[in-house]
């Protein structure tokens, strides 16, 4: 482990980052399926920001630090808070809410980057050793929405399939079975990091041209 104190800044930087991410993505889930009449979120203490409702000991502590102070993983958005329990059987509309509900993740975390641009865009450009931190918090969050939305278990994405194509239970939770080792594979190829980070990309340019409109001199500072 590079012990250079830079080093060592960026990457806790870099994992609080992750952990605030990873609370604004439970606690979507949990508010969207408590507004839709599902009470199991606010019964477990859910419906809250306080870090210790959603962490989870090795998604949202042990793997970020060793992919980021061990591996220095091109993916520094790979984690996971503690799962969101719900009963769809609670839904006025148990295929939409499912569905809405696992959206909400990937959604709380794309407002969440743009609340970080249109809040932090001015202080960026009076200050401008915040645009680093501000950049890392859009491609945090933003890294995080589009890698949920891979449609394999336990990933949001596979939920949308899942009520998209009717697949029933047990072919879910079949290849949920499955799922850890397909998605340690995916992530280790080339291609899968290369394609998440065009999307990523991409998926940044609305938040540079919002920015943009706010303070050109904040877009320099943060997306340049």
């Amino acid at each position: 482990m590079d012990l250079d104190p830079a080093f060592i800044r960026d990457g806790l930087i870099i994992f609080l980052l992750l952990v605030v991410s990873i609370i604004f993505h439970e606690w979507g889930h949990a508010i969207v399926a408590d507004l839709l009449g599902d009470d199991t979120p606010r019964s477990e203490g859910r419906v809250t920001l306080d870090p210790r409702s959603h962490l989870d000991l090795v998604g949202t502590v042990i793997i970020p630090l060793i992919n980021i102070f061990v591996f220095r993983g091109g993916f520094n958005f790979i984690g996971w808070g503690k799962p969101v329990m719900t009963n769809p059987s609670n839904y006025a509309n148990r295929q939409r809410d499912d569905v809405l509900v696992s959206l909400a993740g990937p959604a709380a975390n794309l407002l969440l980057a743009v609340a970080a641009v249109l809040a932090l865009s001015p202080v960026v450009a009076a200050h401008p050793r915040f645009g680093e931190l501000v950049y890392g918090l859009v491609v945090m969050n933003v890294g995080l929405a589009v890698f949920n939305m891979i449609p394999i278990p336990p990933l949001d994405g596979a939920t949308l399939l899942r009520r998209a194509v009717r697949m029933s239970e047990e072919t879910y939770y079949g290849i949920a079975r499955w799922s850890g080792l397909i998605l340690l594979v995916l992530i280790n190829l080339s291609v899968t990091r290369q394609v998440i980070g065009f999307l990523v990309g991409e998926a940044c340019v609305p938040y540079a041209v919002l920015c943009n409109w706010i303070s050109p001199t904040a877009c320099r500072l943060i997306f340049s």
